[in-house]
């Protein structure tokens, strides 16, 4: 196990605006990191008024941040020396989400290369018996050191 899966694992349970996060977005978000292992990251959120659209549901940007922020922490946790940033996103849309409803974020790598990362986000109901969104992208390592 690495240092930042380490240190992820002693944030399980808490809010991410209460922890040291690498993302400011992230922050924003605030999740509840409720497991973590290298390349597998589960994030539970709270839909707040403010990440709804004019109808009440989750907006689809916020979707799409959830995904590409909880595909970088599962990257975060494999370790790198170097940072990685998304070359692609491509999201499904399937199901709403409605203020204050629980919604969880299960993340995977699927291939880990020399330079490129291929990850999914799928977004559930809390009781996981409906997917709201899935998402899959590709990260590119960039030159810049953690």
């Amino acid at each position: 196990m690495n240092s930042v899966t380490e240190l992820l694992l002693q944030q399980i349970g808490k809010e991410a605006i209460d922890t040291p996060t690498p993302s400011p977005l992230m922050k924003w978000l605030n999740p509840v990191l409720l497991s973590v292992s290298e390349g597998i990251v589960v994030l539970q959120y709270v839909v707040r008024k403010e990440m709804t659209n004019p109808i009440g549901t989750l907006h689809g940007g916020v979707s799409a941040a959830i995904v590409d922020d909880a595909i970088g922490t599962a990257v975060y946790t494999l370790g790198e020396e170097q940072f990685y940033t998304t070359i692609n996103n491509a999201i499904d849309y399937l199901s709403p989400a409605y203020e204050n409803e629980l919604v969880i974020a299960e993340t995977r790598i699927h291939k880990r290369g020399r330079q490129l990362i291929n990850a999914e986000c799928e977004i559930w109901n809390a009781d996981r018996t409906r997917m709201i969104v899935r998402g899959q992208s590709n990260l590119i390592r960039t030159a810049i050191d953690k």
